[in-house]
């Protein structure tokens, strides 16, 4: 049977090939004030699921604003979400079914934008929450996208390099198909199990199938080898932003007052959850800041060293032996319960890995002056609320771990332009500097043959991202802590509510079709 699917942009319907039925939640009264988080009794001895999660900060931060219900419920609910089943046959001849997720969260603008992971515990009801928290980390950072997310559940481990080549393009068949894909549209990336390759893979189907038709087609995908498309700076731009979002705050005043530390990294204790794209960057500039990484956790192993690690020498051992098992520089190794070093003593945790790392079970445990979010919903509602008795600061992933989006939207925007940032400016910029050298010194001024500081010199691509990066975190960083300290909550509530009133107004001002 043949389902059709209606995208809300679209003036026509796309006759879909041989699928499960779409899924499109009911729409839900917005919660009451009443529903607000409340702490666990034995009546909820379990954590919420993820979406569940983001409701429940949705509805928390809701209060905070004046948008009307019925526009609350609108921009709460995910519009539009498809699940589609994929035949692949594999290396060996035998055949397997591959299922597989988009959610576009918001079209409030458009296009939507939002990661693709590969893993084998996706659920759709995974993929609409982080669809959902892209839409508000998106709002949060004024890129002026709508939300989306996909998935393909499998464990990459298990798969060839063409068994991924193939279930790759032909996901990016279907989506196109249904109208889930396009540089107008959705705009794909990077995520967990996926990498560099993936995306260009994406970017060659599409573009294969568009790239006559549209002269934008590369800009349907993100994250992509430079040589296609890509931008410089995408790799560590997650890990820097969050680089960027901590030196800020730490750089403030009231915020270390409120935590109890003193201003700056120097000298500053940060312990990492997840060592890959977010963990293993946000370490490296926190370090050539002077901050110390005394614990790295990963999914099966924990290392440990008081006087801070190498994290050059952990990459490279990382790299070379596929694991930290039997590192040889650590002072400590937990390789049974890797997950019990979240608990030792630092100044900043940094959960770069899953969802719902920090819990009401190990929330209590915890040692840390503040909880700086590199992944996505790394804390549940109960692991948060324990840790704000106990003081901890949490700076949440909403603000904190948006570098890889933004710098995706530059990368977009670099797609669209079909020029490289300062390709056209920097020749131009770095005489502009030599002749105000000039002139500043007099014209007798020895001619300059070695800038060796690079003062002198225009804007690389690089240059340009990392500045821009670096505009849109410190922004973000700063508005949301002004906001928290103004309505007397929590970081994350002043993101969630600054972000749903940003949306609410694109809607007003928009209106609504029919």
């Amino acid at each position: 049977m043949l389902s059709r699917v209606h995208h809300r942009y679209l003036s026509k319907s796309l006759t879909a090939t041989p699928a499960r039925t779409m899924v499109i939640p009911s729409r839900k009264k917005w919660a009451s004030p009443s529903s607000a988080t409340t702490t666990p009794t034995n009546a909820t001895p379990q954590e919420p699921r993820f979406l569940e999660m983001v409701k429940m900060h949705f509805d928390k931060a809701a209060q905070f604003t004046d948008v009307a219900p019925g526009l609350l419920s609108v921009i709460k609910e995910c519009n539009s979400v498809v699940r589609f089943n994929l035949p692949l046959q594999r290396d060996d001849g035998s055949l397997e079914i591959i299922t597989c997720y988009r959610a576009q969260h918001s079209h409030h603008k458009l296009p939507v934008k939002g990661g693709t992971r590969y893993a084998d515990n996706i659920t759709i009801s995974e993929v609409e929450a982080l669809a959902s928290l892209m839409t508000f980390k998106l709002a949060a950072a004024d890129v002026p996208f709508g939300g989306a997310k996909g998935g393909i559940r499998i464990n990459p481990r298990n798969y060839s390099r063409s068994e991924i080549e193939r279930i790759t393009r032909r996901y990016t068949l279907e989506l196109a198909k249904k109208g889930f894909i396009g540089p107008a549209i959705d705009v794909l990336g990077p995520d967990m199990g996926t990498d560099q390759q993936v995306m260009t893979w994406i970017k060659d189907t599409y573009t294969s199938i568009y790239g006559d038709k549209d002269i934008n087609a590369e800009g349907c995908v993100t994250g992509k080898f430079k040589r296609h498309g890509g931008i410089s700076g995408r790799q560590e731009s997650t890990g820097l932003g969050c680089y960027y979002g901590i030196r800020e705050l730490l750089n403030r005043k009231d915020f270390c007052e409120k935590a109890g530390l003193s201003t700056g990294i120097e000298g500053k204790e940060f312990n990492i959850q997840g060592f890959g794209a977010v963990g293993s960057w946000a370490a490296k500039f926190l370090v050539k800041d002077g901050g110390k990484i005394t614990t790295i956790v990963e999914w099966d192993c924990a290392i440990h060293k008081k006087d801070g690690l190498d994290v050059e020498d952990v990459i490279q051992w990382q790299t070379n032996e596929g694991s930290l098992k039997n590192y040889p520089h650590a002072d400590k190794v937990e390789i049974e319960n890797p997950a019990k070093f979240l608990e030792m003593e630092c100044d900043v945790l940094l959960p770069c890995a899953v969802e719902k790392s920090i819990h009401m079970n190990n929330a209590p445990n915890l040692q840390c002056k503040i909880i700086a979010e590199g992944a996505n919903g790394p804390t549940t509602v109960w692991g948060e609320e324990i840790c704000e008795k106990k003081g901890i600061i949490n700076i949440p992933d909403l603000i904190l771990n948006g570098g890889g989006v933004t710098v995706s939207y530059f990368e977009w925007l670099k797609n669209l332009q079909h020029v490289s940032g300062g390709k056209l400016t920097r020749r131009w910029e770095a005489t502009s500097k030599k002749d105000l050298y000039k002139f500043i010194k007099g014209q007798d001024a020895p001619s300059i043959v070695d800038d060796t500081m690079g003062f002198l010199r225009g804007a690389k691509e690089i240059d340009l991202v990392y500045s821009g990066l670096e505009e849109i975190m410190s922004n973000a960083i700063h508005t949301h802590f002004d906001i928290a300290l103004e309505k007397n909550t929590n970081m994350r509530i002043a993101g969630f509510s600054n972000s749903i009133k940003k949306v609410a107004e694109a809607y007003e001002d928009a209106g609504f079709l029919f």
